[in-house]
């Protein structure tokens, strides 16, 4: 009696297994077959967003680094500090320049104010002159007419001629040594404008080595998250080398999912989209469809295929389609560019 009762006890329960089994493949096969009535779906999709690198805009060895991976920084923290010795030395050596090139602007001015000196000197020079040959042009009309007159001697007229050759000459001479002042004035001036320019050249270089002094030390663009650490202590960097990556955020993220050309027919801007985060299984987001991709993925490869070669395979191609999540920003925070997702497109919308 008791096996009998206990075989019964055991069928009743396969029994009662085996319809739970049944309907729950029955309400899974209900769920799949109303989602791909309902939405068009794909596993081909991941969380995106921007990765800023950060880069050295000047070379040389790392001194210290003041981040770990990982690490949450905020906009100006200082991430890597580069030796400053040699950017020190060349700052010094254009400060010097700059110095020196000053310093001849100031002999320049000092000569150039000296020149004018001279040249107020030799147009006082130039008025005695000519106050002189005014003097002995009329000294020589006198005599000539006292020598037409033959009220002079041919000696004492030519003495007469001879003193305002001389007279005249002085005058020359000194109106020539202003004329040569003037020009050496200008050759300062000229040199003067040539010295500002070298100045100017001078602040700008001295301006670029307070520059690379600053670049030395590399700040945190942003608040963000930094990635990998990928340099050391010592390590030897070059200008334009890419340090760190940081993630800001801030900033928006999406998903890019890779919809089958056969599934996006239908697809448009605004569409609503529901989206399953590996990371969080138990939790939806939504999102918007924000723009189609104007060629499959395959084109953007380094060797797009060329299907006029070689035997010939049809193959679906992928469209890559960009999704603006339309959640709360505190939900978006928690995801992380690369998480793998599931998007469901919801049709005739």
């Amino acid at each position: 009696m008791n096996k009998n009762k206990t075989d019964k006890t055991i069928v009743r329960l396969s029994q009662w297994a085996g319809m739970a089994l049944l309907a729950g493949l029955v309400i899974w096969a209900g769920i799949f077959f109303w989602k791909g009535y309902h939405y068009e779906q794909t596993n081909d999709a991941q969380i995106d967003a921007y990765l800023s690198p950060v880069n050295a805009k000047v070379g040389g060895y790392i001194r210290k680094i003041y981040y770990k991976d990982n690490q949450r920084v905020k906009k100006g923290d200082t991430l890597v500090v580069i030796e400053l010795d040699e950017y020190a030395l060349r700052k010094d050596v254009a400060m010097a320049e700059l110095m020196s090139a000053r310093a001849r602007l100031h002999i320049l001015a000092a000569t150039e104010a000296t020149q004018v000196k001279s040249m107020a000197v030799i147009r006082a020079q130039l008025v005695g002159a000519k106050a002189k040959v005014s003097q002995q042009q009329r000294e020589y009309e006198r005599y000539k007419s006292l020598l037409a007159d033959e009220s002079t001697t041919q000696q004492k007229f030519d003495n007469v001629a001879t003193a305002l050759a001389i007279t005249q000459s002085d005058y020359e001479q000194a109106n020539a040594g202003l004329g040569v002042a003037a020009s050496k004035l200008d050759d300062l001036k000229a040199q003067r404008a040539a010295v500002d320019a070298d100045i100017k050249i001078k602040e700008a270089l001295l301006g670029r080595q307070e520059l690379d002094v600053k670049y030395t030390v590399i700040t945190a663009p942003f608040d963000g998250l930094v990635g990998k650490k990928t340099i050391q202590e010592g390590q030897l960097i070059q200008p334009g080398q890419t340090l760190a990556f940081l993630v800001n955020q801030s900033e928006e993220k999406w998903v890019i999912a890779n919809f089958k050309e056969t599934q996006i027919g239908a697809f448009k801007t605004g569409q609503k989209v529901s989206i399953e985060v590996d990371a969080f299984p138990n939790e939806k987001f939504n999102g918007a469809i924000e723009s189609l991709a104007p060629a499959t993925g395959s084109r953007y490869s380094l060797l797009p295929p060329d299907n006029a070669t070689g035997n010939f395979v049809k193959v679906i191609q992928r469209i890559p389609v960009r999704i603006r999540l339309t959640d709360a920003p505190e939900k978006i925070a928690r995801l992380a560019a690369g998480m793998n997702a599931n998007v469901y497109v919801l049709k005739d919308e």
